[in-house]
């Protein structure tokens, strides 16, 4: 039996866990109480077990927060690694198409952390010699986190900035593309992200429409009120596609677009 260690195990980790096939045991890792091991108490345990390992834990300002501790724990059984990364490490590119052979570009905050990220956990693959996939991950949606929850909730925004657009991906596409690239134990950056990159004011207004509600008015980005970090993501313009995931995976998504991802979200009662 394959065993994953998934590390930050949450919205995206539970959906790895169930597009793994039966063949598959999860042990996951997280603070909160309920999960198999509470990290980081019995990582080593955990670690000594594992044959496949996904990293989802955002950097923090020291760095990879799961790093420090796994650096000297032995992993006898490892195979593969994963690290869940974010596809601002190709910076901006003005609204073009790139693909997994575009240069690394990051000039964000973000970007920079998770370029500096994606290196130490190279490092650590390279020291045990095992192939590493950098999930390079667009914005992720799903059931109660999307367009729709925004706008019941009273926080949605439709920001307009001219040609501004991103890409996003749905949970559920998100967790088929972890679990195939484990399964795979593929090496290299891989793009996760849907077919279709839009303006967000888009996709708030789709999700208005479904919801049959009045959207919020249209605010011009120089006026919008938002955090520094809202903002950072309107610095990068850039259209995704993965070269890999067909060719290599041999996977399609299940949610190629907002729309569809949407729709089943509403019509699925979230």
């Amino acid at each position: 039996m394959k065993t994953l260690l998934s590390l930050g195990h949450g919205f995206s980790g539970q959906a790895t866990e169930a597009a793994l096939g039966p063949d598959w045991r999860v042990l996951g890792t997280s603070r909160r109480p309920g999960t198999a091991v509470l990290w980081p108490g019995q990582a080593a345990e955990a670690l000594a077990q594992a044959t496949h390992l996904i990293a989802w834990a955002p950097p923090g300002p020291e760095g990879d927060p799961m790093l420090p501790h796994l650096a000297e724990l032995p992993a006898p059984k490892l195979r593969w690694i994963g690290y869940a990364s974010a596809s601002s490490l190709y910076g901006d590119h003005g609204g073009a198409w790139i693909d997994e052979g575009t240069a690394d570009a990051p000039a964000t905050g973000r970007g920079l952390a998770r370029a500096q990220a994606e290196h130490d956990w190279q490092a650590f693959a390279e020291a045990r010699r095992l192939p590493l996939a950098l999930l390079r991950i667009a914005g992720i949606y799903g059931p109660g986190r999307s367009a729709l929850d925004a706008l019941r909730q009273g926080r949605a925004h439709r920001v307009w900035k001219e040609g501004q657009v991103f890409n996003r991906i749905h949970v559920a596409d998100l967790g088929r593309i972890a679990a195939a690239a484990a399964e795979a134990e593929l090496a290299g950056p891989l793009i996760c992200a849907d077919g279709e990159p839009a303006p967000m004011a888009d996709v708030t207004l789709f999700a208005a429409q479904l919801l049959g509600i009045e959207p919020p008015p249209l605010i011009p980005y120089e006026d919008a009120d938002l955090s520094p970090m809202a903002r950072s993501f309107y610095e990068d313009n850039k259209r995704l596609r993965s070269r890999r995931l067909g060719p290599e995976l041999k996977l399609s998504l299940t949610y190629p677009d907002y729309r569809a991802g949407l729709t089943a979200i509403f019509e699925a009662g979230f």
